[in-house]
């Protein structure tokens, strides 16, 4: 695994730092297929029951490294090539489909900026915390560029299709307090406690009914596309799955008992 994403698992956990301070976590090809290959590690490992998605330094992720992007654009025109763009296909949309998909909780640590692609992850997750000096840009159509890394979805789902236009149309930085507002954040922290606190929320998800998370998961996503009727429909497919569970005859049982459930994840 490249020293440019760090991968580690303690009970249940596994955190994923993006780890190129001094280039404020922007993305370059190695980078960007470690991410992949290890959230779709993470993503099938069954000793894996939440992720931490975070950054070291000044940022979150400031998206795409523009000096290999400019470099790759460069080479594509001398060899009449069109394969800069291919990363999208190749790194951008596995990244963000891992995120979304795996059936288990993903937490963002939102420790400094997360622009272009680096929002998009962020957006992609169940849950951002995020430190007070943080801030989210989309920047895309700063450089001429659309919507990747899932954002034309997630964002409408998190602040509506009008703030959405907005932010894709005009980007700038979104300060955390505006995130919180808007919807982008979940909760925003003073920068010291950021580390601790996310992963407290982390390491709380680890220990919970994760096949229950899973279909919280599965349930929201069908149905922010989809009628009513349709969406009772997989509730009732998902709920039946989830009250045949292990965890839920644990936590029955521990109500019953007055006690605090002890969740295996099953």
């Amino acid at each position: 695994m490249a020293d440019s994403v760090l991968y580690e698992v303690t009970d249940g956990l596994a955190t994923i730092t993006l780890n190129r301070p001094d280039a404020m976590n922007a993305l370059n090809t190695d980078t960007k297929a470690a991410l992949r290959d290890s959230l779709e590690r993470a993503a099938a490992d069954p000793a894996v029951r939440a992720v931490l998605l975070t950054g070291t330094g000044r940022a979150f992720c400031v998206g795409q490294d523009l000096k290999e992007h400019v470099a790759s654009l460069a080479a594509d025109r001398e060899n009449g090539t069109r394969l800069t763009m291919r990363t999208v296909e190749e790194h951008y949309n596995p990244i963000v489909t891992a995120i979304a998909g795996m059936p288990k909780p993903v937490v963002a640590g939102v420790n400094g900026v997360a622009a272009g692609a680096g929002a998009g992850f962020a957006f992609a997750a169940d849950y951002r915390v995020v430190a007070d000096t943080a801030a989210f840009n989309t920047s895309f159509a700063g450089v001429a560029l659309t919507a990747d890394s899932g954002v034309s979805w997630t964002l409408p789902r998190l602040v509506g299709h009008s703030r959405a236009s907005d932010l894709l149309l005009f980007p700038r930085s979104v300060p955390a307090q505006e995130a919180l507002e808007l919807g982008i954040a979940n909760r925003v922290v003073p920068e010291a406690d950021l580390a601790a606190e996310a992963e407290a929320v982390a390491r709380r998800l680890a220990q919970g009914p994760t096949a229950a998370y899973a279909a919280i998961k599965e349930s929201l996503a069908y149905g922010a596309g989809r009628p009513l009727t349709e969406a009772l429909a997989k509730e009732d497919e998902l709920q039946g799955r989830a009250g045949a569970s292990e965890d839920h005859a644990i936590a029955v049982d521990a109500f019953l008992k007055k006690e605090k459930p002890k969740f295996v994840g099953r």
